[in-house]
């Protein structure tokens, strides 16, 4: 009867530090966090040369705050990191300019960007023709 005793004792006693160390743990995350729920961002800006790892700054009443943020070095620098796209394919060429256009809808503007609706992208027509017996080559054994 004891044994019983004692461990629900210590079952008891191991319930209640766990729940304790869990307030804990709110506590921290409320005194780390900011009650302004209105923040605006500016955009990413790389520390160095126009792309790379970079530092966007919020503010929102009297704060401020800086988070990491990262410019892909081959983004399309026209429409910003912050704007994303749905492309369609790529058109026809084009034998006045000699250009390819295709046109992008917005699908997603991250930290409130002011980004355009739909965005065109042109190309130069490749010179190249694509052969397709390369493709054909090694794929059967004779």
């Amino acid at each position: 009867m004891q044994v019983r005793g004692l461990l629900l004792l210590l079952a008891l006693i191991l319930l209640a530090a766990t729940t304790e160390a869990g307030k804990n743990k709110k506590e921290k995350v409320k005194k780390d966090g900011s009650k302004c729920e209105d923040w605006r961002w500016g955009p990413c800006v790389p520390n160095s040369k126009d792309c790379g790892l970079g530092y966007r700054e919020g503010t929102c009443k009297d704060e401020t705050k800086k988070l990491k943020c990262k410019i892909p070095c081959n983004w399309k620098k026209k429409f910003g990191a912050d704007c994303k796209y749905k492309f369609e394919s790529w058109g026809g060429c084009s034998a006045q300019t000699g250009l390819k256009t295709r046109s992008g809808i917005l699908k997603k503007a991250l930290y409130n960007a002011q980004c355009e609706e739909i965005v065109y992208v042109t190309k130069p027509c490749s010179s190249k023709i694509k052969s397709k017996s390369k493709a054909k080559k090694g794929k059967g054994k004779d």
